[in-house]
């Protein structure tokens, strides 16, 4: 197996995730930060578990519900013929739990942080909830928008311990950079782990640098001149 199918699928995985997540996770970030009632507390706490649970821990129960005596794999088998423990679905689905607070708490803040006044002059202006949303909250928050999507697109090239107890590092299907990189450790391969950890340290340093560049401008331009 090339050394670079890990690190393609790796950054597949990435991709394919903050892109789920982006179309998923927005309006969860919305409904949180303006939306009203209690229920909004217990899903942001479990929106959050990722933060603080190991993700073995969070594997372990993916495996269990989507696995072929899970409640949901079973019936996901029996009505459309997909299995999704140990194939690449599978890891987009749980690779989307696991980083789903790096995108969510992001556009989350930066919406919240917003001044009220916004919202009010363009209900003012005659624009719907839903206008108003689209096409004055969400420009004004695109630097909450960026973060959650540079974040989850680096936190999900590391990911490890979900990705190894719902995919089983399958070569060619499953097996990404971190795991082969475990892999090679335990076969004291340690010039190849040596070229995965570079290659990953390469892929998510740039990515953080980048989102530290653009906060860094943006509150030099939110100066006062």
């Amino acid at each position: 197996m090339s050394f670079w199918t890990p690190v393609a699928l790796s950054f597949e995985l990435a991709v394919v995730t903050t892109a789920v997540l982006l179309v998923a996770g927005l309006p969860l970030a919305c409904w949180l930060a303006l939306g009203r009632g209690r229920l909004r507390a217990l899903v942001r706490a479990v929106a959050s578990l990722p933060l603080v649970l190991p993700p073995t821990v969070l594997g372990f129960y993916l495996l269990i519900l989507l696995g072929p005596a899970g409640v949901l794999g079973r019936w996901l088998e029996s009505a459309t013929g997909t299995r999704l423990v140990f194939s690449f679905p599978g890891l987009v689905v749980g690779s989307a739990i696991y980083s789903l607070p790096f995108m969510v708490q992001p556009i989350e803040n930066a919406l919240a942080a917003l001044p009220a006044s916004l919202s009010e002059a363009s209900w003012t202006l005659g624009k719907s909830r839903r206008e108003t949303l689209r096409r004055v909250l969400l420009p004004n928050a695109r630097g909450g928008v960026l973060t959650g999507a540079l974040l989850c697109f680096a936190h999900t090239i590391g990911e490890f311990g979900v990705v190894l107890m719902i995919g089983g590092g399958i070569p060619g299907r499953t097996r990404v950079a971190s795991v082969a990189l475990f892999n090679e450790v335990e076969a004291m391969d340690y010039r190849a782990a040596r070229l995965h950890a570079l290659a990953l340290l390469a892929a998510v340093l740039p990515v953080l640098l980048a989102l530290e560049l653009y906060r860094s401008r943006s509150s030099s331009e939110a100066l006062p001149r």
